[in-house]
């Protein structure tokens, strides 16, 4: 099947998704929609595509697929414009900016036979995979804990414009927060109940680059989270994200259980080395690639969503990306009732991936 692509929202990300698709047989970016006519422009004739208004590229006949590349607060509005004329949807993570507007996207999309997908799709490459392969191989015994750490300063050091970091949708946990929850559900599966502590050491931030260098924005979210995760499984993973801090040396993801430890590599790439120790061993042992994309790359999660037989076959699935939606507003929710949240959305693990490699 060949894949027509149109993409809303032409931001950082864009270049990685372009690339991808550039080595994809079937795929194929055949429109493009900016709030900035000129970047749209510029990017139609990078790409040999056309540039169009929104409206106009949802509606337009040799796009399949809409992916929504816009900020978290138009995630949502984007997704049901979609819908609503009859395309599916892959969305950039989070799903929307609120559990609420993603359960709106969801039903939506159900009630009009429309697949929808959320990044992130990180979780389809040979690391994660291969992770994930060896936890269902027996090869830690009984999953019991996990842990997950992403910590830094912030990304209004490199970013020109950071302001939604720091707005509704933003913050360290939603903006990181998919890729390490994805990953423990796609390892330990699903969660039902969450508990979380947050705060944020400072009120504003100011941009180190850019044009607007020196500009203070205000921040109206938590910058650094903790949280608690108990899967169905019985295990339970303790979560910190972080803008709070000057870096780290936490592993970024580590399961245990009864048998023996695995070390994850980073969730927001598609690549990294496994670690396994097993109990009793004193040396931690690489294993060889077993499952998973390689190279990987941002929008594999687009065309898996596209060539899968139904939609119980789709891995970057809407349903996945709104129970991680679900599950960081309960944390946040959490942290200001210091309740424990219960975890209404259900959702199986997706099927794992074969070893493939998508090189052209």
């Amino acid at each position: 099947m060949n894949v027509r692509i149109g993409i809303v929202g032409l931001g950082k990300i864009l270049d990685q998704y372009l690339a991808t698709f550039d080595r994809l047989p079937n795929a194929r970016v055949t429109a493009v929609a900016d709030l900035n006519a000129a970047r749209a422009e510029e990017v139609a004739a990078q790409v040999g595509a056309r540039a169009l208004s929104v409206e106009a590229l949802v509606a337009d006949p040799e796009v399949d697929v809409v992916l929504n590349l816009t900020i978290p607060a138009a995630h949502a509005e984007i997704a049901h414009a979609a819908i609503a004329a009859g395309k599916p949807v892959y969305s950039e993570k989070p799903l929307a900016a609120t559990t609420a507007d993603g359960i709106g996207v969801l039903e939506a999309a159900r009630a009009a036979g429309i697949r929808v997908g959320g990044a992130p799709d990180t979780v389809l490459g040979a690391g994660i995979q291969t992770a994930r392969a060896a936890v269902d191989a027996g090869r830690i015994g009984t999953p019991t804990s996990a842990t997950a750490t992403f910590a830094c300063p912030g990304h209004e050091s490199w970013h020109p414009n950071p302001d939604f970091y720091y707005q509704a949708g933003g913050g360290p946990l939603l903006d990181m927060g998919p890729y390490y929850l994805t990953t423990l559900v796609t390892l330990l599966g699903e969660v039902t109940s969450v508990v979380g502590a947050s705060g944020a050491a400072h009120e504003s931030r100011t941009i180190g680059s850019g044009p607007r260098a020196g500009e203070s924005v205000p921040v109206d979210v938590a910058t650094h989270v903790t949280g608690i995760l108990t899967h169905a499984s019985g295990a339970i993973s303790t979560v910190v994200m972080s803008f709070d801090t000057a870096g780290t040396e936490a592993p970024k993801i580590e399961v245990h259980g009864t048998k023996g430890s695995l070390s994850v590599p980073d969730p927001n790439r598609f690549d990294g080395d496994v670690r396994l120790r097993e109990l009793g061993s004193p040396e931690w042992a690489v294993l060889e690639p077993s499952a998973g994309d390689i190279p990987g790359g941002r929008g594999i999660g687009v065309v898996d969503m596209m060539v899968a037989e139904n939609e119980a076959g789709v891995r970057a699935s809407g349903d996945l990306a709104l129970h991680v939606l679900e599950m960081m507003e309960g944390m946040l929710s959490s942290a200001e009732t210091g309740q424990a949240v219960r975890i209404s959305s259900r959702v199986e693990r997706p099927a794992p991936v074969p070893l493939t490699t998508t090189h052209p």
